[in-house]
């Protein structure tokens, strides 16, 4: 598995992906409890989507966290994988 992550303290924070036909496909988020609701979620989603974005990929969202995030923010409705 490959991933995103973060520094949380002596912990991290993680978006899991791989990569699916060309497509980074986000799998899930995890955050230690020490890290909840202080914004490393999101940190980890604005980072996903800065990615596809410079290298031109798309997205597909498995991660429940990610399409809430993505409901949240429907200007970056154009990185979602249709296929």
């Amino acid at each position: 598995e490959m991933q995103f992550e973060t520094v949380v303290g002596d912990d991290k924070a993680v978006m899991v992906y791989r990569w699916h036909h060309g497509d980074l496909a986000i799998m899930h988020t995890d955050v230690p409890e020490a890290g909840r609701g202080k914004g490393y979620s999101n940190a980890l989603a604005e980072y996903a989507i800065a990615f596809a974005k410079e290298k031109k990929i798309k997205l597909k969202v498995y991660c429940t966290f990610m399409q809430s995030y993505m409901k949240r923010h429907p200007e970056h409705n154009d990185l979602i994988s249709t296929k």
